[in-house]
């Protein structure tokens, strides 16, 4: 299915569109398809698999972009039944609905286990949690069908409807509240993409028809506390000081500490390459962030 063939009347359906990469997603949609519907739980509770088949038989939609989960690493570890059920089985039902047609499923870098960095499409996954092990699951069973598409993405920034969605909205937030000093890691890695970048990148691939497993990501490797540096500047307001420390002082439970994605398959698809996070910051400067 190419951009051009979007029928007006069959809809694109996105969950989780109150989320920040579905929000994006939906804020985007106009350009790449004239008719689409933005699904939050307020339609219907996709755990609710009756009354998604009901609406799925009624809609009859043309493509269908699944972003709805848990993502927070703690709520999940907390909550594993629960998330396996969002995760998994919310994802199944629906790429089980949508077989006959093109289906997008989110994943991220946190399936890694973060001893190498820089993996391609075809490394071997290693999850140290909950989260990454059921989005390893969930991508298992997307990948079944040859039409349907997984992306994996790193750190998404932006702004969410809720404003805590995004990984500068939480670092903000957590500078409020710290006082006097906060530490981030020099020794955690991640590769931080605006998330309208993400969007602009799925609505291509979509277009394209691609299918199979595709990093979305930014083009360049960044500890958390390059991304502290980075962003600091952008928000005067907060006075506190960022510290830098070593992930390998954090008590809790092991980190992944360097999920880099290589992302030179989807750069070869693009018709506009994915930007580094820093001379996207430089070259949007009146961009809320």
């Amino acid at each position: 299915m190419t951009v051009s063939d979007v029928s007006s009347k069959a809809p694109v359906w996105i969950t989780g569109a109150n989320g920040l990469i579905g929000n994006c997603l939906v804020q985007t949609a106009p350009k790449f398809a004239p008719n689409w519907r933005a699904l939050t739980r307020a339609d219907f509770d996709l755990l609710d698999f009756a009354a998604v088949e009901r609406a799925f038989v009624k809609e009859r939609p043309q493509l269908v972009v699944h972003c709805a989960a848990i993502t927070v690493v703690s709520e999940a570890q907390k909550n594993p039944e629960l998330t396996r059920r969002v995760n998994v089985e919310v994802t199944k039902h629906l790429a089980e609905l949508a077989a006959d047609i093109p289906f997008v499923f989110f994943s991220t870098d946190l399936v890694f286990d973060g001893r190498k960095g820089g993996y391609a499409e075809t490394d071997a996954t290693n999850p140290l949690h909950v989260y990454g092990e059921t989005k390893v699951a969930a991508e298992e069973i997307v990948l079944k069908n040859p039409r349907h598409l997984v992306v994996r993405t790193s750190l998404n920034g932006g702004v969410s409807p809720s404003g805590n969605r995004a990984f500068n909205e939480q670092l903000r937030g957590s500078l409020q509240q710290a006082g006097r000093g906060m530490t981030l890691f020099t020794d955690e890695f991640r590769c931080p993409i605006p998330a309208v970048e993400t969007a602009r990148a799925v609505w291509e691939l979509v277009g394209k028809s691609c299918a199979g497993l595709y990093h979305v990501a930014g083009a360049e490797k960044l500890s958390r506390w390059q991304i502290g540096q980075l962003l600091l500047p952008r928000w005067p307001e907060i006075k506190t000081e960022i510290k830098s420390g070593s992930a390998k002082d954090f008590p809790g439970p092991a980190r992944a500490l360097d999920t880099t994605l290589d992302i030179s398959k989807v750069q070869k698809v693009l018709s506009r390459p994915l930007p580094k996070f820093s001379e996207w910051l430089a070259t949007n400067l009146g961009e809320k962030f």
